[in-house]
């Protein structure tokens, strides 16, 4: 009975003072962490050649405000003091040191097998195209091709992988040739060595690649260092780009406003030239007509002539009995002549009128177009300045058959404005016949009424002068018809030349348009390009910008106060083995006597 009392007194003592005694064991940890100030923590990792994981270890430093005991926490298989003799001790997860003084304490802590890295990284190689494997590689020549790839582990946390930034190097004797990195890398030299480096950043896969041309291949391996993309990223020298870029949208503005307007002037130049094509059009059926009708004309002025000769030619051999009777129906045909000759007058007047209205718009429509000459420079300015290369191709083409019309019209601009004056000329002429043929018809109308058949002889006197006179005009209007006909073929070619400009400036009017939907298309999408690049900057920035990002330990939770964490990795070296050479045998020692003879030989 006493037994059980006993122990039910000591279970109670043991449930009153176990909560002291934890609270206490509790406070000398706290006192243990709280006498370190920082942490540092360097990764070391080595892989294998082809990126598999091989030994880690992590050189802690710690910060220690003063002498005595201090704690930290890893899952580490062996710890090793660096800094001392002293022992450490190792409790689990917790490491225990004696620290004799304050300032930087340092300790190795080796990782339990399995323990994986952030990153998973494969590194694979090729020699002339074919995948090899690296133990296989060492001593051999050809064109080699490495390539490393790095990825996100999902089995560690991501707060490393997200935050970190990789620096991968690769270094290779500059005795090999055709050193390439086409994936991106800087190279730089280094000794003897070219040292290739990619920088990865937070969040990022990347696949590189470097290449060369080797013999006796030998490599040291890839170094990879993690650490803190803890920089801000300063945004402040983009106002400049973004100015730019503003500048570039207002100028884009520009020249979509001066498309439109180069759109309405060639508008205004195509309808002109339609204008011109159809007045040109009306005049060549004009003067088509008037040379169709110019031997009919000569026929029969041809006929009167050859009725004057007769009649003077009767007259003058004194044939008393001549039946003149005829002669009395001359006036009316010379009327009728000039009547046809006013009709003619009158067409040719509406034709120049109609000519002049189409030539003046025609002429002002071209002259709008601008003289300038856009140079070889300023049309690749134009390329580079980031506007859509196919807008820029049908400005340039359009742009070159603008000045092509305004050349060519330059060239014939001499023979449309003589037109013009020509057609008032021959108007003046032909109402200059017809009223020479009206006034003959009067003259004789008046001769014949005035004059008695018995005075025949003074008829036959004025006869002779109207047929001298009117074997001149018959011969100045066969030359008029000739005039008309050459007018009229080569007026041809002139309306052929104007049916092709016509077709051009309406060619040049549809390619203007394609022109005007296009820039304003480009100004459409490049009006909100500042903006849209200022966000883009903003998005990178924060996307990079990790200078709010707070390490943490990556050996374990526990740890506090941990202001830097870095990353230390490199894969296996390739090296040829070396050959090993006989050791010379030692020479044995002489002895005394033996030196003593060789003296007396």
């Amino acid at each position: 009975m006493m037994r059980k009392k006993k122990l039910l007194y000591v279970t109670l003592a043991g449930m009153i003072f176990l909560p002291s005694f934890l609270g206490n064991a509790s406070g000398v940890y706290a006192e243990e962490q709280r006498n370190v100030r920082t942490k540092e923590e360097v990764v070391y990792a080595t892989l294998k050649a082809n990126g598999d994981l091989g030994p880690i270890y992590v050189v802690n430093t710690l910060e220690v405000a003063k002498a005595g005991e201090i704690l930290d926490f890893g899952d580490y298989k062996t710890v090793k003091n660096l800094t001392d003799m002293t022992e450490l001790k190792q409790d689990g997860e917790r490491v225990v040191a004696d620290v004799e003084q304050e300032g930087k304490f340092y300790y190795q802590g080796d990782l339990e097998e399995g323990t994986e890295l952030p990153w998973d990284v494969t590194v694979t190689y090729l020699l002339d195209g074919r995948e090899i494997d690296p133990a296989e590689l060492a001593g051999e020549s050809g064109h080699v091709e490495i390539q490393v790839e790095t990825a996100a582990n999902n089995n560690v946390a991501s707060v490393f992988y997200e935050n970190y930034l990789l620096q991968v190097s690769l270094t290779m004797p500059n005795t090999y040739q055709n050193i390439e990195a086409p994936s991106g890398g800087m190279q730089a030299n280094v000794g003897k060595n070219k040292q290739i480096t990619f920088t990865v950043m937070p969040g990022k896969e990347e696949q590189l690649r470097v290449e060369a041309d080797v013999e006796n291949f030998e490599f040291n391996g890839v170094e990879i260092a993690a650490v803190p993309s803890s920089l801000p990223i300063d945004t402040t020298g983009t106002e400049g780009m973004t100015d730019d870029m503003v500048e570039l949208s207002d100028a884009i503005g520009q020249l979509n406003d001066g498309v439109g307007q180069l759109q309405d002037g060639v508008s205004e130049l195509n309808g002109g030239a339609g204008k011109l094509r159809d007045g040109s059009a009306q005049y060549k059926n004009g003067i088509n007509q008037l040379n169709g009708s110019s031997s009919e004309l000569v026929g029969a002025s041809a006929s009167i002539k050859e009725a004057l000769e007769t009649i003077n030619r009767e007259l003058s051999g004194g044939a008393a009995e001549a039946d003149l009777s005829s002669l009395t129906e001359l006036p009316a045909g010379l009327r009728e002549l000039a009547k046809g000759l006013n009709d003619t007058a009158d067409g040719l007047g509406k034709l120049q009128e109609n000519y002049g209205a189409a030539y003046a718009a025609l002429d002002g429509a071209i002259t709008e177009i601008p003289a300038g000459d856009l140079t070889e420079e300023e049309i690749a300015a134009l390329y580079e300045s980031g506007a859509d290369p196919a807008v820029v191709d049908k400005l340039a083409a359009n742009y070159a058959a603008a000045q092509k019309v305004k050349g060519t019209y330059a060239q014939v601009r001499e023979a449309f404005a003589a037109v013009e004056p020509s057609l008032k000329q021959v108007d003046g002429a032909v109402r200059g016949i017809s009223g020479t043929l009206t006034t003959i018809a009067d003259e004789l109308s008046a001769s014949l009424e005035e004059t008695d058949l018995s005075g025949l002889a003074e008829l036959t006197k004025g006869l002779e002068t109207l047929a001298a006179n009117y074997n001149q005009f018959h011969s100045g209007l066969v030359s008029y018809t000739n005039g008309v006909g050459e007018l009229s073929t080569s007026y041809s070619q002139l309306h052929t030349g104007l049916i092709g400009l016509t077709d051009g400036t309406s060619e040049l009017s549809t390619g203007v348009d394609e022109l005007s939907e296009g820039t304003e298309e480009l100004y459409a999408e490049t009006k909100d390009l500042p903006a849209k690049m200022q966000a883009e900057i903003d998005k990178m920035s924060q996307e990079y910008d990790k200078s709010d990002f707070k390490p943490v330990s990556f050996v374990s939770e526990e740890n506090e106060k941990v202001t830097s964490v870095q990353f230390v990795i490199k894969t296996e070296a390739i090296k040829m083995e070396e050959k090993k050479t006989k050791e010379a045998e030692p020479e044995k020692k002489k002895g005394f006597w033996t030196l003593l003879k060789e003296l007396f030989k």
